[in-house]
């Protein structure tokens, strides 16, 4: 690259993938420079001649964060952009995506002043998020796993209730009575699909261990735990999967990119609301609401302000709603975690699990607390109504 055309480069928009990477260069006014595709061994060399400070604007997809980490150790700008936010930017519309009309209109779409970028993770952040997408895997397959199970079984006249509990703890019974009509290949075809049923299982306990070792290293899960409704699981995945709580302006703000607050059809003053956007990372919000629910349907059983608020939601908008309104409330909760009443309020809820005796200072301190989140229970409260 001559130096003429080095000090003209901007931007460049680049459209990732497994062994061809597509680029797209404009100059300050956003002309076209260079738009060519280079092989996977030829990118990094080819970025390193760009001017110092140059934005090189790639689609938040596999491999991103890899690229975006390797640019900003040399002095790039890299910016990752949601792949929906794209799309309107390709100036040949649907009918006419390639390679280059999309490196093209990720160039465009990374000019826009109300461009909302994804965060670079670390190597720690996506390692701690592979361990729960492979947590998932597990789960999907031992649902594989106990399906064909059932099915064998039930050809034979032997049907079970639906919890895996109730199906493991006669499966091993089963196999060994020759009083019921299970062939000799059918019973071994059902004793090797336990066993790897085991194996899963296993497994799984291995993801749940390494999931609570990370929440007990990390300062910030740790606290996040302690939230009723968030548990070690959920608070592992948010803080890997969020990071930085504070690149979010407001806790609303946060829910919204979760996707549970309601979608908006309003025109002429008219407000109109929907059901949840459903927008954002479908794993948070889906840990999100479902540990929600575990608080919900166990609210009875306790007598803080957040499981009385809990009782009486749930006994006007039913359950379903008394969960997103939870995993909303959960969300504002963490995202203002680095505030000082909601630090104060966490190391109350520490305290108290971990049953530690209170001097004066913590009594004087944990009525402070309660004031402080009856005031923010109120405040909450106000706020999932307007958003059911």
């Amino acid at each position: 690259m001559d130096e003429i055309a080095r000090a003209q480069i901007a931007r460049v928009g680049v459209d990732l993938a497994k062994q061809v990477i597509q680029v797209h260069e404009v100059d300050a006014s956003g002309w076209r420079v260079v738009a060519r595709a280079f092989k996977r061994n030829q990118f990094f060399a080819w970025c390193t001649q760009l001017p110092a400070g140059c934005v090189v604007a790639m689609e938040a997809c596999s491999s991103a964060h890899h690229w975006a980490r390797k640019l900003s150790a040399q002095g790039l700008n890299p910016r990752l952009i949601a792949a929906h936010f794209v799309t309107p930017y390709r100036m040949e519309g649907k009918g006419g995506k390639n390679d280059a009309t999309d490196a093209a209109a990720i160039c465009e779409a990374a000019s826009r002043p109300s461009m909302r970028f994804v965060p670079v993770k670390t190597c720690e952040q996506q390692g701690v998020m592979s361990l729960h997408r492979v947590r998932e895997a597990l789960k999907e397959e031992r649902t594989a796993c106990i399906n064909p199970i059932r099915g064998v079984l039930t050809e034979f006249g032997l049907v079970f209730g639906k919890s895996p509990k109730v199906l493991r703890a006669v499966l091993a019974d089963i196999i060994e009575d020759a009083s019921n009509e299970l062939s000799t290949t059918a019973r071994l075809v059902v004793q090797r699909a336990f066993e790897h049923w085991r194996e899963l299982d296993e497994h799984l306990r291995w993801c749940d261990r390494q999931v609570g070792r990370h929440v007990r290293a990390s300062p910030e899960a740790k606290r996040a735990a302690m939230v009723i409704g968030i548990g070690e699981l959920g608070a592992s995945a948010l803080t890997a999967g969020v990071g930085d709580f504070s690149q979010f302006k407001s806790g609303h703000q946060f829910g919204a990119w979760l996707g549970v607050v309601p979608r908006q059809a309003s025109s002429g003053g008219t407000i109109r609301l929907g059901r949840i956007t459903k927008r954002g990372d479908d794993y948070l919000r889906t840990l999100l609401i479902q540990v929600a629910k575990a608080a919900v349907m166990s609210a009875e059983k306790r007598d803080d302000p957040i499981s009385r608020w809990l009782v009486q939601l749930t006994a006007r908008v039913g359950w379903q709603k008394a969960c997103v309104a939870m995993a909303n409330k959960n969300a504002r909760v963490l995202w203002g975690g680095d505030d000082p009443r909601r630090r104060l309020w966490l190391q109350a809820r520490q305290c108290q699990a971990t049953g530690q005796a209170a001097g004066p200072a913590t009594h004087r301190r944990s009525s402070i607390d309660l004031r402080l989140l009856l005031g923010l229970n109120a405040a909450a409260s106000r706020d999932t109504r307007s958003t059911l």
